[in-house]
């Protein structure tokens, strides 16, 4: 049946009609051989007899068969070249054809396409000094400076060179610390960090939330308002105090001028996470991975603030190995420099924690420990062989991002550091009210769910990371020679146990006469059972008597 505004009739048919069809055909085929058989008409396929045996010079025709089905074969192969040479024969002149024929419209377009400027410019975005040119842009047109500080390790998320620099530049700048990531630590080691803190810089208790964005649609991809509410990180604490706090900062201007805040800070630190919490949707990209902000971008937000995205600070090379290592600032280029990092991390922690934390057994160095954790998440390779790259990969990815729960102990010794004088902490609070901040803090902190001491991992924090703003403030000989994060972590290690055997001395030694006379203890060669004490020797005599 032929449906309407189709040309031709349709040929499909219902599984009923063809079935019957089949059978139809089945049966008249049947008919027909059994009246053939009935007439004894038989119908048999003609065989080639071949050449008989009893044939003369039967040799002589089969090879004379032979050469002839060789000849048929090279035939038709010449046949089939020499149509393959004709076509690619018109291919070619069809081609030149077109060439000489092209429109002005698709030479122009191919123009166009030559003359790319944009992809060098794209290539320098990932270069170190074009992301300091960029953190540089966004504290120059800033008026009010936020350094987001990540909770688990404050001190170690600080960079003195940003601060200094902050303070330096012309315009009264304001900075503020924003103390975000607090339901990762206990509430204890947060409200001791934030008393800190607040000797120096005022300090905003911050947690943000997580945005995702909607499918494309037409005009454009549409910024979601829907939170991920099956998260830890479902809902944003203390976005509309730290709003409030801006406003106010605002209020003071001029009528028609925004306030310009530049959010900077390490990687992996939160400050797109936290612009997409007061911006209430997902305005910058965020995630796991160093390095998503490229260069400066700015957000509105109602009703005079303008919120100044910037990229990472870059770490100096000579930062202790540790400190790169968990910021995620070191290139993991390599599966070396992976592991390498796993075993900083674990030396720089408490090892019944990081057990009692990914439920494995006890280990005694990083391979052991990545292997077990691979088998225990079912990572293997070809063969049933742990891969202990994913391994790596899983557990520097739960440090640096949100997942792993880890703090730092506040040190009792405080001093400014040498940029900070009383004046500008005086300079720093001047119309800010200490008693309304501490409560705005305290209604934040109230509303998180923070972890539990028993489930947080105490880290040993190396203090400021040192950063860079120009590249020009490398020093040559760091930047050529960089030694690994092995060789850093022994020699750190070395030199306590140097500091440990000088402090158990009994007589004490003038520091010319210990430059002079340097002693080596030698070490025994009996490795007997009674000699050296460890664990893990297997004594021969106490099991086999």
């Amino acid at each position: 049946m032929k449906r309407p505004k189709l040309k031709k009739a349709s040929k499909r048919l219902s599984c009923a009609r063809r079935y019957k069809i089949q059978k139809k055909v089945r049966e008249h085929n049947r008919k027909l051989k059994k009246e053939a058989k009935k007439k004894g008409v038989t119908k048999r396929s003609k065989k080639d007899p071949g050449v008989p045996s009893s044939a003369p010079f039967k040799e002589e025709v089969l090879r004379q068969a032979e050469q002839r089905r060789l000849q048929i074969e090279e035939e038709q192969e010449r046949q089939k070249q020499a149509a393959r040479d004709e076509r690619a024969k018109k291919r070619k002149l069809e081609k030149e054809s077109a060439s000489k024929k092209e429109p002005k419209a698709k030479k122009a377009r191919e123009v166009k396409t030559v003359k790319r400027p944009e992809k060098e410019n794209a290539v320098e975005k990932n270069t170190n000094r074009f992301l300091c040119a960029e953190l540089n842009k966004v504290i120059d047109a800033s008026d009010v400076v936020l350094e987001v500080l990540d909770a688990r390790d404050p001190l170690g998320c600080r960079c003195p060179q940003l601060e200094e620099a902050v303070l330096k530049r012309e315009g009264n700048k304001k900075l503020l610390f924003v103390l975000n990531k607090i339901d990762l630590v206990p509430r204890a080691n947060a409200e001791q960090w934030m008393q800190r803190l607040q000797q120096e810089f005022p300090v905003v208790a911050f947690k943000a939330a997580q945005y995702e964005k909607k499918a494309k649609r037409r005009g454009g991809i549409k910024p979601s308002n829907e939170i991920i509410y099956n998260t830890r990180a479902a809902t944003c604490c203390g976005g509309k105090f730290l709003t409030e706090l801006l406003t106010n900062f605002a209020a003071g201007r001029e009528a028609n001028s925004r306030l310009r805040v530049g959010i900077v800070g390490f990687p992996n630190v939160g400050k797109s996470s936290l612009i997409n919490s007061l911006k209430e949707s997902s305005a910058c990209i965020a995630g796991r991975k160093r390095g998503m902000t490229k260069c400066m971008q700015e957000v509105q937000i109602p009703p005079n603030v303008n919120l100044v995205d910037s990229p990472g600070i870059q770490a100096c090379p000579s930062n202790p190995a540790a400190a790169i290592a968990l910021k995620g600032m070191q290139p993991m280029d390599s599966p070396e420099a992976m592991i390498d990092a796993v075993s900083v991390l674990l030396k720089k922690c408490n090892k019944k924690q990081i057990i009692l934390q990914y439920n494995v057994a006890d280990y005694r160095n990083s391979g052991e420990f990545l292997t077990m954790l691979a088998k225990k998440h079912n990572l293997l390779k070809k063969g049933d062989v742990p891969d202990t790259m994913e391994a790596a990969s899983m557990f520097l990815d739960d440090w640096t991002g949100p997942k792993m729960s880890y703090h730092c102990k506040v040190t009792h010794k405080h001093s400014l550091p040498p940029y900070v004088t009383g004046s500008i902490v005086k300079k720093m609070w001047g119309s800010l009210n200490r008693a309304k901040l501490s409560a705005g803090n305290k209604k934040t902190m109230d509303g998180v769910r923070f972890t539990t001491p028993s489930n947080s991992i105490n880290f040993m924090s190396h203090g400021p990371t040192t950063g860079l703003l120009a590249v020009d403030n490398l020093p040559e000989e760091k930047a050529s020679v960089l030694a690994t994060v092995e060789e850093v972590v022994e020699a750190e290690d070395n030199q306590q146990l140097m500091q440990k055997d000088e402090e158990n001395e009994p007589e004490k030694v003038s520091s010319e006469e210990k430059t002079k006379n340097v002693h080596f203890k030698l070490v025994p060669n009996n490795t007997s059972t009674s000699t050296v004490e460890t664990d893990d020797v297997y004594d021969f005599n106490a099991y086999f008597k």
